[in-house]
């Protein structure tokens, strides 16, 4: 069992739930409002995620939202989480990252990731020749580390506004594969635990074991991303996280809907939300009160030794995800103040 790091890092991913009775438009203002809650309650990140032709989710344009975020916002570093790179062409995605990194200076993170962000009708929609890009993702990450690095200067295809500007490239995983290649090309590496936690602590020995320094990190350093909903008591973050559960069954089906009002906790749900499929898809989800969401939160951490902890919080009033992410800010601050 690791020993929870006292500078251990907490931050938010983002995907903008629509709620029923809503809109998109309403959701991106809710997301820029969070960011600047997070801001206040002391995060240290504030990553947008990449989902298409998904109803429930307002966060497709990535690299449009972060620059959304970061003008409303003053200090907290602003990225993705991430940028489905074979959804993308890498010069592209160097000279829309090289433009947010200019005009927010250390502010900007480029998390990159190799899965589709949708299903497979839609991926094909997106770019018609995107497996070919899949098997292609480490040198596509190298193509983009080029075009920012100030020596493609004399490269025939430059994405000028990138060259030397500082923006950090993290590699996104769910699986061991992304593992082997943040360790090789010596970047930080974020774990989808929130959603994928089956291959969690194979990845991450693997990140460990094989981590090779490199000019941009000396150290390995990891992000898990977890479920939080905290509120006054496990009864009413029970309730709270009914709306969860009814989107995670649409996930699961196929059948997607609008993020759906709380309800009573029924045999029904709460026998669905034991399901072990379910389960073996929300290992991570963390419910209940200050002290239950704190007691998970330390065991989450002395288990899996991580430097930062990104929290994932499907709640449907934005008020109750807002008090939600200030508690579990306290549950950190505590947690880092008793390690101190």
């Amino acid at each position: 069992m690791s020993k929870i790091k006292i500078d251990t890092a907490y931050s938010v991913l983002e995907l903008a739930s629509v709620a029923a009775g809503s809109t998109p438009g309403a959701a991106l203002k809710n997301s820029l409002e969070l960011a600047r809650k997070a801001e206040e309650f002391g995060y240290t990140r504030f990553w947008l995620a990449e989902h298409h032709n998904m109803i429930s989710i307002a966060s497709s344009a990535t690299s449009v939202m972060i620059s959304y975020i970061a003008s409303g916002t003053e200090k907290i570093k602003v990225g993705s989480g991430g940028i489905m790179l074979p959804n993308h062409s890498p010069l592209i995605v160097a000279e829309q990252f090289g433009t947010l990194g200019s005009l927010f200076p250390g502010r900007i993170d480029m998390g990159l990731g190799r899965a589709p962000g949708t299903d497979q009708v839609t991926a094909h929609a997106i770019r018609s020749d995107r497996m070919q890009s899949v098997y292609k993702f480490p040198e596509e990450v190298s193509q983009i580390q080029q075009y920012f690095s100030p020596d493609n200067r004399g490269a025939q295809v430059r994405a000028t506004v990138a060259e030397g500007v500082e923006v950090p490239v993290y590699i996104l995983g769910s699986s061991t594969d992304s593992a082997h290649l943040a360790a090789e090309k010596g970047l930080p590496y974020a774990f989808a635990s929130h959603f994928a936690p089956a291959q969690l602590f194979e990845a991450l020995t693997i990140y460990y074991n094989n981590f090779q320094p490199s000019e941009y990190l000396q150290e390995p350093y990891t992000i898990a991303c977890i479920n939080v909903i905290a509120a006054d008591t496990d009864q009413e973050a029970e309730r709270i996280s009914t709306s969860m559960i009814r989107m995670m069954l649409g996930v699961m089906t196929g059948q997607m809907d609008y993020m759906q009002p709380p309800v009573d906790m029924t045999p029904e749900l709460r026998e669905l939300s034991e399901n072990p499929a379910f389960q073996r898809m929300l290992k991570y989800v963390f419910v209940g009160s200050k002290e239950t969401v704190k007691k998970k939160t330390e065991a989450f951490l002395q288990e899996t030794g991580v430097n930062e902890v990104m929290v994932v919080s499907h709640v449907y009033d934005h008020e109750d995800r807002v008090k939600s992410y200030r508690v579990f800010s306290e549950i950190m601050q505590e947690i880092k103040g008793e390690e101190a």
